[in-house]
Protein backbone atom coordinates (compact mmCIF):
# COMPACT_ATOMS: atom_id res chain seq x y z
CA UNK A 1 0.00 0.00 0.00
CA UNK A 2 1.03 3.04 -0.66
CA UNK A 3 2.21 5.95 1.72
CA UNK A 4 -0.12 8.78 1.91
CA UNK A 5 0.21 12.37 1.53
CA UNK A 6 -0.31 14.76 4.41
CA UNK A 7 -1.64 17.94 3.04
CA UNK A 8 -0.65 21.46 5.43
CA UNK A 9 -1.77 25.26 4.26
CA UNK A 10 1.28 27.40 3.82
CA UNK A 11 1.07 29.83 6.64
CA UNK A 12 2.54 33.60 5.67
CA UNK A 13 4.79 35.18 8.02
CA UNK A 14 2.11 36.33 10.09
CA UNK A 15 0.74 32.45 10.26
CA UNK A 16 -2.30 33.64 7.55
CA UNK A 17 -3.13 30.83 5.37
CA UNK A 18 -3.53 32.03 1.96
CA UNK A 19 -5.22 28.96 0.47
CA UNK A 20 -7.99 29.27 3.72
CA UNK A 21 -8.70 32.62 2.87
CA UNK A 22 -9.65 31.37 -0.53
CA UNK A 23 -11.20 28.49 0.30
CA UNK A 24 -13.70 30.32 2.87
CA UNK A 25 -14.82 32.59 -0.05
CA UNK A 26 -16.17 28.99 -2.07
CA UNK A 27 -20.09 28.36 -2.17
CA UNK A 28 -20.82 24.99 -1.03
CA UNK A 29 -20.73 22.82 -4.17
CA UNK A 30 -17.41 24.19 -5.51
CA UNK A 31 -16.02 23.68 -1.65
CA UNK A 32 -16.80 20.02 -1.82
CA UNK A 33 -15.50 20.02 -5.16
CA UNK A 34 -11.65 21.09 -3.60
CA UNK A 35 -12.49 18.75 -0.60
CA UNK A 36 -13.04 16.28 -2.84
CA UNK A 37 -9.97 17.08 -4.88
CA UNK A 38 -7.69 17.37 -1.78
CA UNK A 39 -8.60 13.94 -1.19
CA UNK A 40 -7.84 12.93 -3.99
CA UNK A 41 -3.92 13.97 -3.51
CA UNK A 42 -3.79 12.42 0.17
CA UNK A 43 -4.02 8.84 -1.45
CA UNK A 44 -1.65 10.14 -4.23
CA UNK A 45 -3.88 10.45 -7.37
CA UNK A 46 -2.11 12.96 -9.38
CA UNK A 47 -4.54 12.77 -12.76
CA UNK A 48 -4.99 16.57 -13.83
CA UNK A 49 -1.84 17.74 -11.70
CA UNK A 50 0.58 19.33 -13.88
CA UNK A 51 3.93 21.84 -12.95
CA UNK A 52 3.63 25.56 -13.23
CA UNK A 53 7.06 26.73 -13.07
CA UNK A 54 9.02 27.48 -9.33
CA UNK A 55 8.28 23.74 -7.96
CA UNK A 56 4.60 24.76 -7.76
CA UNK A 57 2.12 22.32 -9.32
CA UNK A 58 -1.74 23.05 -10.08
CA UNK A 59 -4.68 20.52 -9.88
CA UNK A 60 -6.99 22.07 -12.20
CA UNK A 61 -11.09 20.99 -11.02
CA UNK A 62 -13.58 20.76 -14.23
CA UNK A 63 -16.41 22.76 -12.40
CA UNK A 64 -17.76 25.88 -12.64
CA UNK A 65 -15.39 28.58 -13.50
CA UNK A 66 -12.50 26.12 -13.86
CA UNK A 67 -11.07 26.29 -9.84
CA UNK A 68 -7.37 25.85 -9.31
CA UNK A 69 -5.70 24.62 -6.09
CA UNK A 70 -1.75 25.36 -5.93
CA UNK A 71 0.52 23.38 -4.16
CA UNK A 72 4.38 22.03 -3.74
CA UNK A 73 5.98 19.17 -2.92
CA UNK A 74 7.67 18.83 0.37
CA UNK A 75 9.48 15.21 -0.20
CA UNK A 76 7.06 12.19 -1.23
CA UNK A 77 4.75 12.76 1.36
CA UNK A 78 4.08 15.95 2.38
CA UNK A 79 2.23 18.66 0.21
CA UNK A 80 1.85 22.34 1.19
CA UNK A 81 -1.08 23.85 -0.02
CA UNK A 82 -0.01 27.21 -1.55
CA UNK A 83 -3.53 28.86 -2.58
CA UNK A 84 -6.25 28.47 -5.55
CA UNK A 85 -8.23 30.08 -7.63
CA UNK A 86 -10.43 30.15 -10.49
CA UNK A 87 -9.36 30.14 -14.39
CA UNK A 88 -9.45 33.87 -14.84
CA UNK A 89 -7.35 35.03 -12.49
CA UNK A 90 -4.88 32.15 -12.58
CA UNK A 91 -1.81 33.97 -13.84
CA UNK A 92 -2.16 35.84 -10.87
CA UNK A 93 -2.49 32.95 -8.53
CA UNK A 94 0.40 31.28 -10.14
CA UNK A 95 2.55 33.80 -9.42
CA UNK A 96 1.45 34.60 -5.58
CA UNK A 97 1.85 30.52 -5.13
CA UNK A 98 5.52 30.68 -6.63
CA UNK A 99 6.43 33.77 -4.18
CA UNK A 100 4.77 31.65 -1.27
CA UNK A 101 6.56 28.42 -2.19
CA UNK A 102 9.56 30.48 -2.37
CA UNK A 103 9.20 31.77 0.94
CA UNK A 104 8.16 28.56 2.38
CA UNK A 105 11.47 27.21 1.24
CA UNK A 106 13.59 29.66 2.61
CA UNK A 107 12.12 29.80 5.82
CA UNK A 108 11.97 26.10 5.70
CA UNK A 109 15.90 26.30 4.94
CA UNK A 110 15.60 24.00 1.66
CA UNK A 111 18.21 25.36 -0.72
CA UNK A 112 16.67 26.92 -3.44
CA UNK A 113 16.92 24.61 -6.69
Amino acid sequence: MAASIQILEYLDPRSRSPFAAWFDGLNAPAAAKVTATLFQLTVANWSGVKGVGGGVFERKIDFGPGYRVYFGKDGETLVILLGGSTKQRQQQAIQAAQERWTDYRRRKGTPQT
